[in-house]
């Protein structure tokens, strides 16, 4: 009996946990997602601000112990998502139970060394819950469309950036010869290197020509750079204004089909034989009674 009762309340009590944990729809369940997000928020300004020797020489002790606070309350809600969820696999190694399981391990793996402490700031990647909690529908089909725009582009960018790397070799092993052991240039890999950072349009300075043919080339280099810059951003643009476009003309596809399939069906009144209804009518316009769910085309009527 007591065995049994105790099952029963184990069972609510999972049910409970499954409505506040999972539940975004519900009061409690937003206000749980909500807390956790802020949790979460402030445990990864806590990390950030631990590794600055002013800040943390004062407040160690606080720091540590809010986090040993948090920490505990994540372990808590992943245990809690286990035990409450159905099936508990699909969600241990989901992409959500993977990164609760990484943000809880740094604080309990600092006590064989305390560097680890640093990686807890991979709390901050919980924070794309915020997509599935305030419902962000929008958001979350812009997101899926760039997914898609990257993904068809994905060859194109790949032969580009062997291009690039085929140039910069090229253009590093000239500059190596014109510049041999001057300012920086002592190997090729160390041109490469200079060829692609002035590619880029990075230019750290380290490493410059001095030679006015290898000016030159570094023009050249300059000038090309900019060019190269612009192509992937392109690639994706394009590849991304064409999902964009099929996304919205088969919606407009889906919506006029619908309004094609509520002109052609209408509601008959068996009193009067009105046809005027609104698709979720109970009652005739005209006569006032109750309406049969019989349906005839629009083109008899």
């Amino acid at each position: 009996m007591i065995k049994k009762e105790f099952k029963e309340k184990y069972e609510l009590f999972k049910r409970l946990a499954y409505v506040i944990i999972y539940g975004t729809n519900t009061r409690l369940g937003r206000l749980f997602d909500l807390v956790l997000l802020a949790l979460i928020t402030v445990s990864v300004i806590m990390v950030m601000l631990e590794t600055v020797k002013g800040i943390d020489h004062r407040l160690h002790g606080l720091l540590v112990f809010m986090e040993w606070i948090i920490t505990v309350f994540f372990t808590i809600e992943y245990i809690l998502r286990i035990i409450s969820n159905k099936k508990p696999y699909r969600y241990i190694f989901s992409m959500y139970g993977i990164i609760d399981l990484i943000s809880i391990l740094p604080m309990y793996l600092s006590f064989i060394t305390p560097y680890t402490k640093a990686i807890s700031v991979v709390r901050a990647l919980r924070l794309l819950r915020i997509f599935r909690i305030l419902d962000l529908v929008t958001f979350m089909n812009q997101g899926e469309e760039l997914k898609m725009a990257l993904r068809a582009s994905r060859n194109k960018i790949i032969v580009f950036v062997y291009f690039v790397l085929v140039i910069s070799i090229l253009l590093g092993s000239l500059m190596y010869v014109i510049e041999k052991h001057q300012n920086g240039f002592t190997s090729i890999p160390r041109s490469i290197y200079w060829c692609i950072v002035t590619l880029t349009t990075v230019g750290y300075g380290d490493i410059s020509p001095s030679t006015t043919l290898g000016q030159l080339v570094a023009a050249v280099v300059m000038i090309l750079g900019y060019g190269i810059i612009a192509v992937p951003t392109g690639i994706v643009t394009a590849e991304y204004t064409k999902v964009s476009r099929a996304n919205i003309l088969k919606e407009e596809e889906m919506n006029y089909r619908e309004e094609i399939a509520q002109r052609e069906k209408k509601i008959i009144c068996n009193h009067c034989g009105n046809t005027q209804h609104l698709p979720d009518a109970k009652y005739c316009s005209e006569c006032g009674h109750l309406l049969i769910e019989k349906r005839i085309d629009a083109a008899q009527t």
